[in-house]
């Protein structure tokens, strides 16, 4: 057994003697291979043994210096024996590459941690951009730069400046932070926090942020600005305003050059000039235009310093008109609005601000106090220095509620009712006039009076009738109430639609039944309606 053992080990030791030589050169030769290399003088006007640093030589007058694939040119400088350090002064000039130069009066550099650091008047240029800051920290192997006591990036057309700054080179980004500025001929930017990609020049906020271009202020805490473009990305509590308009939501995006626009999530429009407001969950505009159109719960209001107007419908659109100064505002199915003085539905809806106007089409009912108003065709016109105007045109008709059972009709052609103080003062009745309306003598009701007329003007006092006056002789009678009928309490054509009716601001959202056109589409008043809506779409 022993004799086996040391005739094994007789045969094996020269093998493994060899084998350990072999491991021993290759662990050498690697070692050697991974080593660096050593910083190389290239030139200098003279050399010199330093007496007041250990190891240390100085290379003085037109000195260059390569390391690896970094050139340093300088006045003078430090080397270190056993390490890859240098101490450049005097128009240091460090290049990498084929894009990136490095500038500055002093700069130690450390080749065994391939970093470097350039103190006083630092200049980094790289590709289409320019750094220039006081004090700026190289890391060579991951090729990023810092600084933290104020920097400015210049390109072509963009200047950045911030306290803190660190420069991403492989990837082309700057992220400044600290009191950061921006500006070009097209726009200022002040932040917090800013990337800019310096090869798409587009600007990347996180933070609040305020961005001026040529017409609009831009704000928003997240989000990013194309300097090239001018489009714009709001993420985070955005808004944009000028000196006659503010829109805010929860994203907005922006196109300085088209004017085009994209506001979505609890959407606020405001136009100072013309005192409204257009809200909704999404709301496209343009700027150059002045076009908008709200969908998704819009609502338009219009204010003023006594009463303001609640509308909403499921298409609103503002649009500047011919006249200067004025903005219309057309409102599209399912039209809803409400005013302390007067409520009222439809299916399609145009608004004049400048003047007060809104003009009523498809089957359009309004109220007012105890008063209903239906026509083919309605007109509101406010006015601050005259009685307000209800104009109906085309199968008008007026029911003013007395009681839970009676009701004073009033039924023509045309009509044009008279608002004073937010009350119905007069209604005046052009053709085919009808009136139902209870007498009284004094509070008592006595009967129901029935009389018709071509023209009729009605006086109101309290929300009821009080005064008829008929331009020609009346075919009437009073039928006492012991032989009133049911069906003789109604004029044809009597709809008492209070169901539709918006009771608040809050209540022009609810739809208790869709507003459609009638049945009876030869009509002369609807086929009119019908073009009217058509033109306005």
């Amino acid at each position: 057994m022993h004799f086996i053992v040391n005739e094994i080990r007789t045969i094996y030791s020269p093998i493994l003697r060899f084998v350990l030589f072999l491991f021993i050169g290759f662990a050498s030769a690697t070692a050697f291979s991974q080593e660096k290399k050593r910083v190389e003088i290239i030139q200098a006007g003279s050399l010199e043994q330093s007496e007041s640093i250990a190891n240390a030589q100085r290379l003085i007058d037109d000195v260059i210096i390569k390391h690896n694939d970094v050139l340093m040119y300088c006045d003078s400088a430090y080397t270190y024996q056993g390490s890859n350090r240098v101490d450049a002064f005097g128009n240091v000039h460090i290049n990498q590459g084929d894009t990136l130069h490095l500038y500055a009066r002093k700069v130690y550099y450390d080749g065994d941690n391939d970093f470097a650091q350039a103190i006083n008047k630092v200049v980094l240029k790289n590709k289409t951009i320019t750094l220039y800051t006081d004090t700026l920290d190289y890391d060579l192997e991951k090729n990023i730069s810092y600084y933290d006591c104020f920097g400015t990036i210049v390109d072509s057309s963009n200047t950045l400046t911030s306290q803190v700054g660190e420069y991403f080179l492989d990837d082309d980004i700057v992220h400044f932070t600290d009191s950061v500025k921006g500006y070009s001929d097209k726009y200022t930017l002040i932040s917090d926090d800013v990337r800019y990609n310096t090869v798409t020049e587009v600007i990347y906020f996180d933070g609040p942020t305020t961005i001026q271009d040529t017409t609009n202020t831009l704000y928003a805490e997240d989000g990013w600005y194309n300097t090239v473009t001018g489009q714009a990305e709001l993420t985070l509590n955005p808004k944009v305003y000028n000196p006659t308009q503010f829109i805010k939501a929860d994203y907005i995006s922006y196109n300085e050059a088209d004017g085009d626009g994209l506001a979505t999530g609890n959407v606020h429009m405001e136009d100072y000039e013309n005192r409204s407001i257009v809200k909704g969950n999404r709301v496209e505009f343009n700027e150059i235009t002045e076009i908008a159109t709200a969908t998704d719960s819009a609502l338009f209001i219009s204010y003023n310093d006594v009463d303001s107007l609640f509308l909403h419908a499921d298409t609103l659109r503002t649009i500047p008109d011919t006249i200067e100064g004025e903005n219309l505002v057309k409102a599209f199915y399912g039209v809803r609005f409400f005013r302390a003085d007067v409520q009222g539905v439809c299916d399609s809806l145009i608004y004049f601000s400048k003047d007060s106007v809104a003009q009523l089409h498809y089957n359009p009912v309004i109220w007012s106090e105890n008063h209903q108003m239906n026509a083919d065709y309605i007109e509101l016109i406010q006015q601050s220095n005259a009685p307000n105007e209800m104009h109906l045109t085309k199968n008008s008709f007026i029911i003013s509620k007395m009681d839970s059972a009676r009701f004073d009709q009033i039924k023509g052609k045309d009509m044009v009712g008279y608002v004073i103080n937010g009350k119905l003062n007069n209604v005046d009745v052009d053709g085919n006039g009808q009136t139902l309306y209870y007498a009284r003598d004094k509070e008592a009701i006595i009967g129901l009076n029935h009389a018709e007329s071509s023209t009729i003007a009605i006086q109101f006092q309290e929300g009821k009738i009080h005064k008829i006056s008929f331009k020609k002789q009346p075919e009437g009678k009073l039928t006492p109430l012991e032989k009133l009928g049911n069906a003789e309490k109604e004029l044809p054509g009597f709809d008492w639609k209070i169901r539709l009716r918006p009771l608040s601001k809050d209540d022009v959202f609810n739809h208790p039944q869709k507003i459609k056109p009638e049945a009876d589409e030869t009509s002369e008043a609807n086929k009119n309606a019908k073009t009217i809506s058509k033109v306005i779409r």
